[in-house]
């Protein structure tokens, strides 16, 4: 558990090493929250690191999407998406389910030219490939949305983690 007067009080190495990876290979977002220090509380800290998020332009959130890894398939993997992959069971694919993640990433990229992204947490490799199955029909438009919404879930989980 973390409060908000030790956040206060971390300099920045220790800020980062503990909320730099928040969204996903992201740390620019953690730097522009620790200039904003010191926080009156943790609703507050809460607050401005996902609005720098979601005030950031649809190019720059493109470049985030476009860090998150490919669900079941990617090798390289942050630590929280290695814990969040595995609790969901995204590494114990059967061959037929692997083949239609490998193929659903595929498509899915190609068609939206981002990742497919969803906060696994609570959800099952079931659940999610069916997710997957009905959002790959999407839109353009409304998948960038559902993406972005997405982030901000993984970040949120992310940061419930590190504060509980």
């Amino acid at each position: 558990m973390i409060d908000i007067k030790k956040i206060n009080s971390l300099d920045k190495s220790e800020f980062l090493s503990i909320f730099g990876n928040v969204f996903e290979k992201s740390k620019w977002i953690s730097e522009k929250v620790f200039d904003k220090k010191p926080f009156k509380n943790i609703k507050s800290f809460v607050s401005e690191i996902i609005s720098i998020y979601e005030n950031s332009d649809n190019k720059t959130i493109l470049g985030i999407l476009n860090l998150h890894p490919e669900l079941a398939v990617e090798k390289k993997l942050t630590a929280n998406s290695e814990a969040e992959q595995s609790k969901a069971n995204l590494k114990e694919c059967t061959p037929v389910e692997f083949d239609e993640f490998k193929k659903l990433n595929i498509e899915y990229k190609k068609k939206f030219n981002f990742p497919f992204i969803i906060a696994v947490k609570g959800k099952n490799k079931n659940e999610i490939l069916n997710y997957f199955r009905v959002r790959i029909n999407n839109s353009l438009d409304k998948e960038f949305l559902e993406a972005k919404k997405q982030v901000k879930k993984i970040a949120t989980f992310r940061l419930e983690e590190i504060i509980k």
